[in-house]
């Protein structure tokens, strides 16, 4: 299993007021390497060089290999999103030109998170009531699968699908909707362990998500999550972005999530993708590099 890091954990964010603080990419990669991580994910478009060239020279002299970029689309669109399948087949395409022949990254397929009012409100404690309809899967599955096409059709790479807190795929129960609902030859999945549960609402369901669609598993994020954050969260109705800047994605190994064991289930089963870190760290919140070199040596403990 080969670790890389994620422009995320450098506060790389879906927040107002982030960019003016944001780091710049070159030392986002630089500090990456220095903690000992293998690969990246490209992060926002444009936050990286988007000049296939160029990002492959950034990477290859770095010895960094690209692993997948997030793309949010607005899935529950009564049409399949014209624009947000232009962009999939951008970031894909991009993604294609930088890969290594022999282990090409995904596109990261997510719902459009934090564009519903009451989802955002009410992550981490979501209810059957604010659930889709029937219809209304009917169209989300339908149009992941027409990004997922036009991906493949593009640029010859997979897609994998991100389950996310504040997005319409969030609770476990939603997740095994959608699962069952799309093609397993289109879209793969991301399991996100820290968003897994924070929306399951346990730690402990993470490990049966892994034993329930292992098959399906492309791609993995390792992500904490803290559980008195996550409770002090739900107790004073904090939205999703409230709970993030209190830390409820917290370095890995202080929080509830059991990755000994998930590393374990990991190895049990030969997996030889890739796993990578992810912690949200924005401006305040402490020091991106010396998070992530804790990070590193966190997972240096189990092996990794």
């Amino acid at each position: 299993m080969r670790i890389a890091n994620a422009p995320c954990s450098w506060g790389m964010l879906e927040f107002e007021g982030v960019a003016k603080s944001q780091i710049g990419y070159h030392t986002m990669l630089d500090e990456l390497v220095e903690a000992g991580y293998a690969g990246t994910e490209l992060g926002d478009w444009g936050y990286m060089p988007t000049d296939s060239a160029l990002l492959h020279e950034e990477l290859v002299t770095r010895g960094v290999s690209m692993r997948g970029a997030f793309v949010p689309v607005a899935l529950r669109s009564p049409k399949v999103p014209k624009a947000g399948i232009e962009q999939a087949v951008r970031v894909a395409t991009l993604l294609a030109e930088v890969a290594t022949e022999d282990d090409p990254p995904f596109l990261v397929l997510a719902d459009e998170n934090a564009a519903d009012v009451v989802r955002t409100a009410q992550a981490g404690r979501i209810t059957p009531d604010m659930a889709l309809t029937d219809e209304e899967w009917s169209t989300f599955c339908s149009n992941a699968e027409a990004v997922a096409t036009a991906v493949q059709k593009e640029s010859g790479l997979g897609t994998v699908f991100h389950h996310h807190c504040a997005g319409f795929v969030e609770t476990p129960a939603e997740l095994d909707i959608f699962l069952k609902r799309t093609d397993p030859n289109l879209i793969g999945l991301l399991l996100d362990t820290g968003h897994y549960a924070y929306g399951a609402g346990s730690c402990e369901a993470v490990l049966e998500a892994l034993g329930n669609h292992y098959d399906r598993i492309c791609y993995v994020h390792y992500k904490d999550c803290h559980p008195g954050v996550a409770a002090t969260a739900r107790r004073r109705s904090w939205d999703y972005f409230s709970a993030v800047r209190n830390g409820v994605f917290c370095e890995l190994g202080r929080g509830c999530v059991d990755f000994e064991g998930i590393t374990r289930f990991l190895r049990d089963r030969a997996y030889n993708g890739w796993i990578v870190v992810e912690q949200d760290v924005l401006p305040g919140m402490g020091s991106p590099r010396r998070s992530a070199m804790r990070n590193r040596a966190y997972l240096r403990s189990l092996g990794l």
